[in-house]
């Protein structure tokens, strides 16, 4: 199994960089961030630390292409492929809704997993080609050309899922794989892969050769309760983007989250947090003690097929940059890194 630095890119530029360094340090497969509004633009994070790693893999999960052109993203990738020697990769989804909604779009009739496959297609093409004439339904173009070339001979494109199943299975036709982001139990993870390899067979691919990523708000520390505490702190933000169907796949009654979730999507961060449980934050977290935190990826997520862990490391800075808690007792983006290094990423060497 493959183990990744999913980033936040809120933490200051130059303990990004430091963090990314180490994760490449460390072995770390890729640094992964969002390519969303909210953060530090990661195209340019990430050209900044190709310059100083050697092996660690860049890109977005997700970037959304109900807000970037995908012929945009194309040329970011090639050119990020060439800044990092051929380290790039991407992964394409429709958006998250939270930001969405606040550029007033509402992805209801504008097809999202419909122009995601185009999108797919259209970046897949600029970047195997260097030129793409298209007339498609969201997306045409006449001889449209680009001097950015990546290095690698194929860049990875992968999707992203979060609902299935039809995502899930246009990953396992069309694409190298699919992350999936904010499930944590084996029920869920089977329902991924189950459909991963409908839309693999009807390829003739072998669903085995995909990357099949978890994305999980991930917090570990010595102390298991200050852990559990950070992802607390999360969880509700993230748990507000997560389609009911994917709440009941991970054990959560939707309303019991319902309160925290309407406070939060109100403005109320504290009182989301006040009505998380303890209980609901650990079913939607992977945190505690490495120990802990290597038990629950060792049942619930790997045996479903599961062969990449994409850590979005939770720590102190976001803690604080997204809910304005102060948790000095949980340690930073470096230290669970190494932790996820020492403690973790043996058992599954």
């Amino acid at each position: 199994m493959k183990f990744s630095y999913a980033l936040l890119p809120d933490h200051s530029v130059t303990d990004a960089l430091a963090a990314i360094e180490l994760a490449d340090e460390l072995g770390f497969y890729g640094c992964y961030a969002a390519d969303e509004t909210w953060h530090k633009d990661l195209w340019v994070l990430f050209a900044a630390a190709a310059a100083r790693t050697r092996s660690i893999r860049f890109g977005p999960s997700v970037t959304p292409v109900l807000l970037r052109e995908p012929s945009h993203v194309a040329q970011a990738l090639a050119t990020l492929d060439e800044v990092s020697g051929g380290r790039a990769e991407a992964v394409l989804s429709s958006g998250n809704p939270g930001l969405l909604e606040q550029y007033r779009i509402d992805p209801k009739g504008l097809k999202p997993l419909s122009r995601t496959k185009e999108a797919l297609h259209v970046v897949r093409t600029l970047l195997d080609e260097g030129t793409i004439t298209h007339a498609g339904e969201f997306f045409s173009y006449d001889g449209l050309f680009t001097f950015a070339r990546p290095v690698q001979e194929r860049v990875p494109l992968k999707l992203g899922g979060m609902r299935g199943p039809r995502t899930f299975e246009v990953a396992g036709e069309l694409s190298d794989g699919c992350h999936h982001a904010l499930s944590y139990t084996r029920e869920a993870y089977d329902y991924m892969v189950r459909h991963l390899t409908i839309g693999a067979e009807r390829a003739g691919r072998d669903v085995s050769s995909l990357d099949i990523g978890a994305w999980v708000v991930f917090a570990t520390a010595e102390d298991s309760a200050a852990a559990r505490e950070a992802a607390r702190s999360m969880v509700g933000i993230y748990a507000s983007a997560m389609p009911e169907e994917q709440l009941v796949r991970n054990g959560v009654d939707p309303r019991e989250l319902k309160p925290a979730i309407d406070a939060i999507r109100a403005g109320d961060l504290a009182r989301g947090i006040e009505l998380t449980s303890p209980e609901v934050a650990e079913r939607l977290s992977v945190s505690g003690t490495p120990e802990e935190c290597l038990e629950k990826i060792r049942t619930e997520i790997q045996p479903a097929g599961v062969n990449h862990m994409l850590c979005a490391v939770t720590d102190r800075t976001l803690v604080n940059a997204f809910t304005g808690r102060d948790l000095p007792q949980i340690p930073g983006a470096r230290e669970q890194l190494q932790l996820i290094h020492d403690r973790i990423m043996p058992a599954f060497a």
